[in-house]
């Protein structure tokens, strides 16, 4: 993250370390000079040192990320909580996302590698892979799309390809394959339709569940009016004479309308730009 914030020419977004049983301070480069960021013992401690910060990264185990998140999304000062850990039991995300919404809080996962704000902050370190692929990615710097992904591995091949068909992206975000996301395709889209400096949405979804009826039903009520190009990966399950099961937990498609097939078809019905396959996201 440090490296991404001196590549984009920013200070750093790292303000606070929290480590249950440790404090003090931890060394990290930014560039080519040394900074110290203050380890606190507890969430607590930290907000009140550090108001000013609205993100939470939570990179806690599956064992404990759930309480360490409600306590996040119960704070005053923060407003993100991203969620890196898999395996969280779905009775505690749905409290979760519960808490999130009684307290007008977003969550990015859990499951997920994070997301990038091009050129401003990237959100847990993962998003973007290595420091070559931001470069040709181009995400030192805004652009005009507003991407959001299912998979974080895609929403890296997605970030590639939009650099090289349009002007860039302003902000990616995977939130994750739990059968139950903080947050969903739609609700990112939404926030993208609100901002004046994205232009075209990109979305990345996946067989099973219904999200991206969601979406469909959102572009008929005209809450989406911005162009938007969306793919529904898994449409090789179809090949298959038996019912397949994809790496994410959400990724099954227990009836007909939550194939990916079928999925697209009503997508393109909706008047989505829809392409033949993947590969065709780019053109």
């Amino acid at each position: 993250m440090l490296d991404f914030d001196f590549m984009c020419e920013r200070t750093p977004s790292v303000v606070a370390i929290i480590h249950p049983g440790r404090s003090g301070f931890h060394k990290a480069f930014f560039g080519s000079k040394e900074i110290l960021i203050p380890i606190y013992e507890s969430l607590a401690e930290a907000t009140i040192k550090h108001a000013h910060a609205g993100v939470l990264i939570n990179f806690a185990s599956f064992r404990s990320a759930f309480q360490s998140s409600k306590d996040a999304l119960e704070s005053h000062s923060i407003k993100t909580v991203v969620i890196v850990a898999e395996g969280i039991p779905e009775q505690q995300t749905k409290e979760l996302i519960a808490i999130a919404k009684r307290n007008d809080k977003l969550i990015i996962g859990p499951s997920t590698v994070g997301g990038i704000a091009a050129g401003a902050f990237r959100i847990a370190g993962y998003a973007g892979g290595k420091t070559e692929n931001l470069l040709r990615a181009k995400l030192y710097r805004p652009g005009s799309v507003g991407l959001v992904s299912k998979s974080g591995g895609m929403m890296n091949e997605l970030f590639n390809m939009i650099a090289r068909a349009t002007g860039g992206i302003k902000e990616g975000i995977a939130i994750g394959g739990d059968v139950y996301p903080g947050s969903t395709l739609l609700d990112h889209l939404l926030r993208y339709e609100t901002d004046p400096d994205i232009q075209l949405l990109v979305a990345l979804g996946e067989l099973g569940a219904r999200q991206e009826y969601d979406i469909i039903e959102a572009r008929r009520k005209g809450k989406i009016t911005k162009p938007l190009v969306m793919w529904v990966s898994g449409t090789c399950a179809s090949l298959f004479p038996y019912e397949v099961q994809f790496g994410h937990a959400g990724a099954k498609a227990g009836k007909e309308e939550e194939s990916a097939a079928a999925k697209n078809k009503a997508l393109r019905d909706a008047g989505i730009i829809v392409p033949d396959n993947f590969e065709q996201m780019e053109n």
